[in-house]
C-alpha cells in the first residue's frame, strides 16, 4: 500500500478513549492548520463508531468554527441524538485547546428501497486518455506558478486528473466550473463506512477554487484569504474510491466575501454516488499595519 495512503487510514482509525469520546491525529505536513477534509473524515469516523454497522451515512452537514492545530490531538465528542426505526442521527463536536474548531451532524439509515433516478454524468474524457501524474508534473505543471507546483507535487493519498488546467496557468476570467477524475492511489477495499469516510476526506479537495474561476484568480493567489466555513455531503449509492470518480464541480454564487461551490460524484459507470455543498470565505487580504 502506498505510505500516504497507509498514513490517511492511520489517520482516520481514532482512539477510543471513553463511550462518546474518540482522540484523532494529524500526519506529519508542512501545513499551518489541519486540512478540512480530515476533520470531515475523522468526525464522521468517530460517529460511524456509534452506529450498528448496517445502517450507512446518506447525509453530513458541518461547520469549520476555527483553524486546527496539526501538532495537537483532537477530541471528538459524539452526542447520540437519536435512535429511529430506520434513521440514526449522530451529532459530533471537534475539540482543540479547550474549544470546538468544528461542528457536524449526520445522519444514517438503513438500506432500504425506493424510487430512483439522478442527474446525469456529463460527457468528459476518461480518465485514462488524460495525464497522468508524471506527464502533468513535465508539461503542464512546468508552467504554473510556483505555489500550485508545490501543491500537485506534494504527495497525497489522492491522484487528480482534470480535464482542463487552465485556471491556474492564466488571470483570464473563466466560467466557474471544474471536472476532474480523482481516486486513492492503492487499494482500500470495500468496507462502506471507510470507503465514506475517505470520499468525505478527498471531497473538500479542489471544491473552493472554482469559485475563484470567474475572477481569474485561483486559492494559491497570495492576494486571496480563503477558507472553508461549511461543508455537506449526500451519499446516494456506495463509492468505491479506489476507483476513478468524476468530480464535477460549479459554482453558482459568490458575494459578501464567500463563494459558494457545488459538487457531483460519479462513479466510471456514470452512477452518482455523492452529491456536495461547500460556502467558503473568500477576500482580499488585509494590508498588515
Amino acid at each position: 500500500m502506498e505510505d500516504s495512503v497507509r498514513k490517511l487510514l492511520e489517520t482516520l482509525d481514532l482512539e477510543r478513549i471513553e463511550e462518546n469520546l474518540f482522540r484523532g491525529t494529524s500526519p506529519d505536513t508542512s501545513w499551518q492548520r489541519v486540512f478540512g477534509g480530515q476533520v470531515v473524515a475523522q468526525a464522521l469516523v468517530a460517529a460511524q463508531r456509534t452506529v450498528p454497522i448496517e445502517r450507512g451515512v446518506h447525509s453530513l452537514h458541518s461547520y469549520f468554527l476555527r483553524a486546527g492545530d496539526p501538532k495537537v490531538p483532537i477530541v471528538y465528542e459524539v452526542d447520540r441524538i437519536r435512535d429511529g426505526g430506520s434513521f440514526t442521527t449522530r451529532r459530533v463536536l471537534a475539540v482543540q485547546h479547550g474549544q470546538a474548531i468544528f461542528a457536524l451532524s449526520a445522519s444514517f439509515q438503513v438500506a432500504e428501497e425506493g424510487l430512483d433516478h439522478q442527474a446525469t454524468m456529463p460527457d468528459v474524457p476518461t480518465p485514462d486518455r488524460l495525464p497522468g501524474a508524471e506527464e502533468l508534473r513535465d508539461t503542464i505543471l512546468a508552467k504554473a506558478p510556483e505555489a500550485v507546483r508545490r501543491y500537485w507535487d506534494r504527495p497525497r493519498p489522492v491522484e487528480f486528473r482534470p480535464i482542463a488546467f487552465e485556471h491556474y496557468l492564466t488571470a483570464e476570467k473563466l466560467p466557474p466550473l471544474q471536472e476532474i477524475w480523482v481516486r486513492v492511489v492503492s487499494e482500500i477495499g470495500d468496507d462502506p463506512a471507510l470507503n465514506a469516510a475517505v470520499l468525505a476526506y478527498l471531497s473538500d479537495m479542489t471544491l473552493l477554487d472554482t469559485a475563484l474561476f470567474a475572477h481569474g484568480l485561483s486559492v494559491f493567489d497570495p492576494r486571496i484569504q480563503a477558507a472553508s466555513l461549511d461543508h455537506s455531503m449526500w451519499f446516494h449509492r456506495r463509492p468505491r474510491v479506489s476507483d476513478w470518480l468524476l468530480y464535477a464541480q460549479d459554482s453558482p454564487s459568490s458575494t459578501g466575501a464567500r463563494g459558494l461551490t457545488r459538487g457531483s460524484l460519479f462513479d466510471l459507470e456514470g452512477r452518482l454516488v455523492a452529491s456536495v455543498a461547500q460556502e467558503g470565505l473568500i477576500r482580499p487580504r488585509r494590508a498588515k499595519a
